[in-house]
């Protein structure tokens, strides 16, 4: 598979997305997201790159302009996090509907599941997580083919190295490559990868792939549901998540303001 096409700055100017801190997060339903990922793998000359935005990664987009370039030029942003939702209708921002990196994940190898194959590869997280996945995914999806797998080294790697794990991926030929690393890590990869890595759907899932393996425990659905899944987190990983709930979101509430309502005030 060659020449899959990215995103022109034609497609990027006519984006129907709300804009928050900057980036573009799209307005599309959950449904259209779905098709057009589908779609991608149907005709195989296309290429979507999905990533979630959310109160932490909005507010570190803001000193990282690698990170701030990967979510702006991705074709598929949504607004993952009950804080990104409500800043915007706050402010008259009309963004898309909430939509989890698990609401993505599940959608579309359910629809690849009704579609009867697909070919899925994983990048990311440990051996033992990635050991899990596959043994869970063998019974949830049996029409699709999970071609393979791969735990990257831990913390940077070389170019040579880069480029061999690039290649063992193209090599088994995947219709979607979910990647599960730390934000922003995974997301700069995506970026600069992309054009090498001919895989028509490419999702930035983070977390999904311990909530999938079981090895993390995800909020109940109704907790979910009343938008309170990042309190679940705090009390179950306090020590990573003290920084994402008591500083970057402050901080990003606080830049919401500045950014899209005194400065509109005062222009």
């Amino acid at each position: 598979m060659v020449g899959i096409s990215t995103q022109t700055s034609e497609e990027m100017t006519t984006r129907d997305a709300g804009y928050l801190l900057g980036i573009p997060i799209d307005r599309k339903s959950f449904s259209l997201v779905i098709e057009e990922s589908l779609t991608a793998v149907e005709v195989k000359t296309l290429q979507r790159v999905f990533a979630c935005a959310n109160p932490h990664s909005l507010v570190v987009a803001q000193k990282d302009e690698e990170f701030k370039s990967a979510l702006t030029h991705a074709d598929l942003v949504v607004a993952d996090g009950v804080g990104a939702s409500l800043m915007a209708r706050l402010i008259g921002c009309r963004l898309g509907p909430r939509i989890t990196g698990t609401d993505y994940f599940q959608g579309v190898l359910h629809a690849l599941q009704r579609c009867g194959s697909g070919r899925v590869f994983f990048f990311g997280s440990s051996q033992q997580v990635l050991d899990r996945i596959a043994k869970r995914f063998a019974v949830d999806f049996p029409a699709l083919t999970l071609c393979g797998s791969l735990s990257p080294p831990f913390g940077t790697w070389s170019e040579i190295e880069n480029l061999r794990m690039v290649r063992e991926i193209n090599d088994t030929k995947p219709d979607v490559l979910w990647v599960g690393m730390t934000a922003p890590k995974q997301e700069k990869w995506v970026a600069a990868n992309r054009r090498q890595l001919n895989v028509p759907v490419i999702g930035s899932i983070g977390a999904v792939f311990d909530f999938y393996a079981g090895t993390y425990s995800r909020a109940p659905k109704w907790v979910c549901g009343l938008g309170l899944e990042w309190a679940y987190r705090l009390l179950l990983e306090p020590r990573r998540m003290w920084q994402r709930n008591f500083v970057s979101a402050p901080k990003f509430v606080w830049l919401v303001l500045m950014r899209h309502v005194l400065e509109r005030e005062n222009s």
